[in-house]
């Protein structure tokens, strides 16, 4: 599966110079398009996110990004990052017996 590009189209740098779209600078998206391989995108994104939230722009960034997923038929690489990995779920409650 293709990871989609953090950009979301809007490519505006007034915020010391990140974008008031995605929080990229203009290096980190010459930097995402040369990237090889999916863990290292991934690792680019989550890296990303820490960097939004310290600009102010992660919430609205993560909404459109969700969107731009959906629209490109692909999984949101924010979904796999943010679920545990199933060997740190708690078990599931026990069933109860039906009555009688």
């Amino acid at each position: 599966m293709k990871i989609p590009s953090p950009c979301i189209s809007v490519c505006k740098f007034k915020n010391a110079g990140y974008c008031v779209g995605c929080g990229m600078t203009k290096k980190q998206k010459k930097k995402f398009k040369r990237l090889e391989g999916r863990k290292k995108k991934l690792r680019f994104i989550e890296a990303l996110r820490i960097q939004q939230q310290e600009v102010g722009l992660k919430a609205n960034w993560e909404r459109a990004y969700r969107r731009r997923c959906r629209k490109k038929g692909v999984d949101c690489p924010l979904d796999r990052a943010e679920a545990p990995a199933s060997s740190e779920l708690p078990p599931p409650p026990p069933v109860p017996a039906p009555a009688q």
